[in-house]
């Protein structure tokens, strides 16, 4: 199992460990060309096979230098039929040993769980792919990805997918349908915290701490012992006040044994006022956390990231939402690439500048490319 202390490995060694799905005349174009030359491409803004084919063939000549290319750039057919061969347990096996050599240990880091849908990837007899991405806020990389078994949910990738992970003396967030007695003994038994946001699929639980929390809020939390803070936000004609309750008072709980390491319950109230319209919502946790405000409100915050920092950015500046990638396990090899091509243009340091700017120096300039790549 790798570990935040890893050092970093080389992309070439890391791939080179993956098995080739083909055999024999099939085996036109090396693995390791195939893989490598989309990810350059990715890195500098294609969003399909086709346009990973186009950049291959444009930049042919510098290719040469560093790949073997024995029968020149694969086909746009080719790529896609190679990862869709790809098994992506295996991919991601690779891709976990390449990242982990790119973490830091971060005591108390929260690392956010969350669902995405690859929206293009449905077919007439087949809903599109969803995964479960894990990210690492403080390191500011996906850790790793998962797929959602067919005609499941993320309730069955969430365990597997954090066994695979090195999460001790982290704090994992997840949202509500992550909420199972079997996702905070996995955490628990990693020697991580969590936070889990309770709503409806804990219909009992959720009532409970909901009235609980409510009424010792109506009575100012006299004889609750506790931790409180407050936060205002102030963007984009957008005022927002957000205040933190979190206590260990959890003794009413008659069911509180079933859940490993649960130690506190908390809320969350949003007041907002956008242009004159106001709106309150509060939101409850179950935490393994002490009552420590702050630390809970860095969880809660924390969490969010994964949409603005991972899938917003997939969507909108990598073009996953408009990718139409089905064939046998492409999509999800693809995404894991994206998500690959996400963490290398994170980790620069180099340019001050957004995701998209960064994938344009990127196709300017060779030199900048091949850093990205750590060649």
């Amino acid at each position: 199992m790798p570990t935040p202390s890893t050092p970093r490995r080389n992309l070439k060694d890391c791939f080179a460990a993956l098995p080739d799905p083909r055999s024999g005349p099939a085996q036109q174009h090396e693995l390791l060309d195939i893989l490598l030359i989309a990810v350059c491409a990715l890195l500098c803004g294609a969003d399909s096979f086709t346009e990973i084919a186009e950049f291959g063939r444009c930049q042919v000549d510098w290719l040469r230098t560093w790949l073997q290319l024995p029968n020149g750039i694969p086909s746009h057919d080719t790529f896609n039929r190679v990862f869709g061969l790809i098994d992506p347990t295996q991919f991601m096996d690779c891709f976990i040993c390449w990242t982990q050599g790119l973490r830091t240990a971060v005591a108390g880091e929260v690392v956010a769980v969350d669902g995405k849908t690859l929206r293009g990837s449905r077919t007439h007899d087949r809903g599109p792919v969803h995964l479960v991405n894990v990210w690492a806020t403080q390191n500011r990389l996906v850790l790793g990805q998962l797929k959602v078994a067919d005609h499941s949910n993320e309730i069955t990738a969430l365990p597997p997918l954090l066994r695979a992970l090195e999460l001790a003396g982290c704090v994992v967030t997840v949202d509500a349908i992550g909420c199972q007695k079997q996702v905070a003994q996995e955490i628990h038994e990693a020697d991580a915290d969590y936070v889990l946001a309770l709503k409806g699929n804990q219909a009992t639980l959720h009532g409970e701490v909901k009235t609980f929390l409510d009424d010792a809020h109506t009575r100012g939390f006299a004889g609750v012992a506790h931790q409180t803070l407050a936060r205002v936000e102030k963007e984009h004609g957008r005022h927002e006040t957000r205040r933190y309750w979190i206590t260990e008072t959890i003794d009413w709980c008659a069911d509180r044994a079933q859940w490993e390491g649960w130690r506190s319950v908390g809320m969350v109230e949003s007041v907002r006022d956008v242009r004159g319209q106001m709106t309150t919502e509060r939101r409850y946790y179950l935490s393994s956390l002490p009552a420590d405000a702050a630390r809970f409100a860095a969880a809660v915050r924390g969490h969010w990231e994964i949409e603005n920092c991972v899938h917003w950015v997939l969507d909108v500046q990598l073009g996953e939402d408009r990718c139409a990638v089905r064939q046998q396990h492409a999509a999800q090899n693809l995404s894991a690439l994206r998500v690959l091509c996400l963490n290398l243009l994170r980790q620069d340091r180099q340019r001050k500048c957004g995701i998209r700017t960064k994938q344009k120096a990127a196709s300017w300039d060779h030199t900048y490319l091949q850093s990205l790549l750590g060649f």
